[in-house]
């Protein structure tokens, strides 16, 4: 099956996921004249929009991000996560890379030229054009956490007019980072904080993505020499974000990403699809297990690890490793927290009103596959976290309507708790972050008295589970410098087989879960060759 899969991999990597909402439509670019779409708000609206659609798709895509994680791995054997990324086989000719951003910043630099000499109504001017430089610093943000410093242009490019003088030098790190805080800190000025229309960049959206960008920038791969009021930037952007009242957290979280839950309390950024069209989300058909009733109704393409797995908590609030806990190994599914039902399919669970069966010599289609020759998983897991059982139909992949979800509440709230932590230590404020968080998932509060060192074990293992599968992980082990231990060696998979007429659990390594990272470089990806080629100026990232 897995052979017969690879014929779409060319098909899907064709295939361009564009979204917007009923608000953000979007014409052609070359059937309006470039005089209307300047005299003309809402021409130049259709301008905005067409950037706002560039924005990522979480979890919707061939081969998702969150697979180079220690999280996940992609169930199709021919993935660029198996055989390139995950034995750090990338190179400058074939790395995935965010150069292509470039092409969107240019638009937010025209449209800010524009909108800047045109005659329309100030106000709008003025909430538009924040709204640009917002959508610049994001892109701006995504080059920086993948490549490093890169060039900073904030002007429009034009060949034909300035020769050689558009091929520019890489800025550094820093500076493209304060270029981004600062973008983001006069941008949150000038939008408003509940945009008028749903689906635009509001204030807390600013200030979230100025936080987000100071924690990556105090985390260890940046922050070398543990500057204590980098962190305490971070935590202050945060708190500003939890101070502006407008976000709580959505009391259903299976509920939280489902199209009936668009733009509720917690979403902060999203971008938005519409269903049923080729601009509707993919992920069921993409992501969702590759057989329900024996009917392929996916293609598996996010397989789950052990070691997300092991990283739910009981729901007594302790880690499995806690001898207190109550885990048994041989009933691994049982008394475990309320977000592991809500994100996992595993043996034995209902998906799509279908019982699932991962375990070996019951000639399941879903029996794990110990050869990477079928379509079913590697690791005995399905993702079930934002999926709608009501678009999991037997040769039917349906699009949905739901939002790909960038920032949330949840994530503020853990932000601010990673950030104040490693500023002050454990203070109240960490413990009523985090405690907001886990109440939510159905865990009791921590404990009082956790030192420093404890207090940042809780938030990585409250991070990993509560923003699993939300394509954040991968950039936590590269800012926290944790992908040189989580990401060399072997990832893990459940073998459920009979012995002595008894159903055993085996944790063992998944079959292509291998995983190399080389600390001397892999923590940047490469500049793509074709860049270099064309400006000479660009420099490439060590080691590569």
């Amino acid at each position: 099956m897995k052979k017969k899969i690879k014929s779409y991999i060319i098909v899907l990597n064709l295939l361009v996921l564009a979204s917007c909402s009923d608000y953000l439509e979007i014409i052609p670019r070359d059937q309006i004249s470039d005089a209307s779409v300047w005299s003309n708000s809402e021409q130049a609206d259709l301008f905005l929009n067409d950037i706002y659609q560039q924005l990522p798709s979480v979890i919707n895509r061939f081969d998702p991000w969150e697979n180079w994680s220690d999280d996940a791995m992609d169930g199709i054997d021919a993935a660029n996560s198996r055989h390139v990324y995950a034995l750090s086989a990338y190179d400058p000719s074939n790395s995935e890379n965010q150069w292509s951003r470039f092409s969107h910043i240019r638009k937010c630099n025209l449209f800010l030229t524009r909108v800047e000499s045109s005659n329309l109504p100030e106000e709008w001017k003025k909430v538009r054009s924040a709204e640009a430089r917002f959508l610049r610093a994001y892109f701006y943000m995504m080059l920086w956490t993948w490549h490093g410093g890169v060039p900073i242009i904030t002007d429009v490019l034009n060949q034909s007019e300035q020769g050689e003088g558009i091929f520019r030098e890489r800025n550094t790190a820093e500076e493209t980072f304060r270029f981004i805080v600062d973008e983001c800190a006069a941008a949150a000025v000038d939008l408003p904080l509940a945009p008028q229309e749903k689906g635009r960049i509001s204030r807390g959206a600013a200030l979230t993505l100025k936080a987000w960008s100071e924690l990556f920038a105090a985390s260890p791969l940046h922050n070398t020499g543990q500057n204590a009021e980098r962190w305490q930037a971070a935590a202050a952007s945060f708190k500003e974000v939890m101070n502006l009242g407008v976000y709580q957290l959505f009391p259903q979280y299976d509920q939280l990403f489902l199209e009936e839950s668009n733009y509720n309390q917690e979403v902060i950024l999203s971008k938005s699809h519409i269903g049923g069209t080729s601009l509707g989300r993919s992920s069921e058909g993409l992501a969702g297990a590759a057989f329900t009733g024996g009917a392929q109704t996916g293609w598996g393409m996010l397989n789950p690890t052990q070691e997300i797995v092991d990283t739910y908590r009981m729901d007594n609030g302790l880690p499995i490793t806690n001898p207190q806990s109550g885990y048994d190994p041989q009933n691994p599914y049982s008394n475990r927290e309320r977000r592991f039902y809500q994100s996992i399919v595993y043996d034995g669970s209902l998906w799509n009103g279908v019982a699932m069966n991962s375990r070996i010599g019951i000639g399941s289609f879903n029996e794990l596959d110990l050869s990477a020759t079928t379509a079913a998983s590697n690791t005995g897991y399905y993702l079930r976290k934002g999926l709608n059982e009501k678009y999991i139909q037997p040769g039917e992949h349906g699009l949905s309507s739901a939002n790909s979800i960038l920032f949330r509440y949840a994530e503020v709230l853990l932000g601010y708790a990673e950030a104040q932590n490693e500023a002050v230590g454990p203070d109240e404020s960490v413990y009523n972050a985090i405690n907001l968080v886990r109440e939510r998932g159905g865990l009791p509060p921590l404990v009082s008295g956790l030192s420093q060192s404890e207090m940042r074990r809780e938030i990585y293992d409250e991070r990993r589970v509560e923003l699993a599968f939300e394509e954040k992980r991968w950039y936590d082990l590269i800012r926290l410098k944790l992908a040189e231990t989580k990401l060399n060696g072997t990832l893990h998979a459940m073998k459920i087989s009979q012995e002595n007429g008894k159903w055993t659990y085996q944790v063992i390594p998944a079959p292509g879960g291998t995983r190399i990272f080389h600390a001397n470089r892999n923590y940047l990806l490469p500049i793509p060759q074709s860049a270099i080629d064309r400006n000479s100026r660009l420099s490439q990232n060590p080691n590569y």
